[in-house]
C-alpha cells in the first residue's frame, strides 16, 4: 500500500502523509460485529488517569476481531478488506460456509474472494491458521498465542511477523521483531504471513491536529517543569537533570531500570535477549 503526500497549500499539509486506501471495500462496518467504547481518558475504575496524556479523539466503534480462529475445517471467503479505527493494521470480513461472519487481522497478501481454513494439516499459505506444530520452520507467521486458546498476543500490529526457528521438544522457538528469540508451546496457534498495512511506520500526521483526533495529548518536559511538579524541574535556563539518571515525575529511573516483576515472569522461555550484551 503506497502513501498520498499533498501540494503544501496550508502548513499542515505540507508534510503530511496518509495512507492511500483504494485497495479498502467501501462499505459500512457489519453491525452484528461492531459495539460502542467509551474512552476513558487515561483513568482507571477510580477516575484517576494511570495512562498520562490521554483523551479527545474522535468517536469509534470496536470491531470484535477473532484473534486466532479456530473453526476447524469449515472454510471462510474474505468478503472485504476493511480499516479500523482501533488498531494499525486493516482487517477482513470473513464469510463462514455455514453462515457465521467474523472479523480477522488481514495478512499484506489477503485479497477479497480468497478463501482461508484453520485447523491441523491445512495447506501452508496467507491468513490460514494452524497450531505451530504443523508450520515447517522459516515460515512467518503473525497472530501468534502464548498459552493455547487464549488467543494472539504476539505480532499483532502493521506490518510484524515473527519468525518460527526451530522446534525443539513440546516447544517452538520464534524470532521476535524486536530480535528476542523466544520459546512458545508447540500447541499454540498463529497466522501464516506478515500482518497488513506495511507503510503504517512511515506515515506522517504532518500537524498536531491529527494526533488529538487520535486520542493524543500534548505533554511538557520535565526539564521546563517546576521543582515541584517534576524531579528535573527548576534552574536558570537549560539545565542538567541535576541526578545521576533521568526519572519520572515519581523519581523512578526511566533509562535501563529494570521494573518487571520476577514473580510469574515470562523469562524463563526466552532464549536470546533482545539486548544485546556486549
Amino acid at each position: 500500500m503506497a502513501l498520498k503526500s499533498f501540494k503544501p497549500i496550508t502548513p499542515g499539509v505540507r508534510f503530511m502523509t496518509v495512507a492511500d486506501f483504494s485497495m479498502l471495500s467501501d462499505k459500512r462496518p457489519e453491525k452484528a460485529l461492531t459495539k460502542k467504547i467509551k474512552s476513558h481518558g487515561g483513568r482507571n475504575n477510580q477516575g484517576r488517569i494511570t495512562a498520562r496524556f490521554r483523551g479527545g479523539g474522535h468517536k469509534r466503534l470496536y470491531r470484535e476481531i477473532d484473534f486466532t480462529p479456530r473453526k476447524d475445517g469449515i472454510e471462510g471467503r474474505i468478503a472485504a478488506l476493511e480499516y479500523d479505527p482501533n488498531r494499525s493494521a486493516h482487517i477482513a470480513l470473513v464469510f463462514y460456509a455455514d453462515g457465521e461472519k467474523r472479523y480477522i487481522i488481514a495478512s499484506n497478501e489477503t485479497k477479497v474472494g480468497d478463501t482461508i481454513m484453520s485447523g491441523h494439516e491445512i495447506e501452508i499459505k496467507p491468513s490460514n491458521t494452524l497450531p505451530l506444530s504443523d508450520i515447517p520452520a522459516g515460515t512467518n507467521v503473525y497472530n501468534v498465542e502464548m498459552k493455547p486458546g487464549k488467543g494472539a498476543q504476539i505480532a499483532r500490529a502493521a506490518g510484524t511477523f515473527v519468525r518460527l526457528m526451530a522446534k525443539e521438544g513440546k516447544y517452538a522457538i520464534l524470532k521476535m521483531p524486536s530480535g528476542e528469540m523466544r520459546r512458545i508451546l508447540l500447541e499454540c496457534r498463529a497466522q501464516i504471513g506478515q500482518v497488513s498495512n506495511l507503510e503504517n511506520e512511515n506515515i506522517s500526521l504532518g500537524k498536531a491536529g491529527r494526533s488529538r483526533h487520535l486520542g493524543i495529548k500534548p505533554h511538557n518536559r520535565g526539564s521546563v517543569m517546576n521543582p515541584c511538579d517534576h524531579p528535573h524541574g527548576g534552574g536558570e535556563g537549560k539545565c542538567p537533570v541535576g541526578r545521576p539518571a533521568p526519572v519520572s515525575p515519581w523519581g523512578t529511573p526511566s533509562k535501563g531500570y529494570k521494573t518487571r516483576s520476577k514473580k510469574n515472569s515470562s523469562n524463563k522461555y526466552i532464549v536470546s535477549d533482545r539486548r544485546k550484551k556486549s
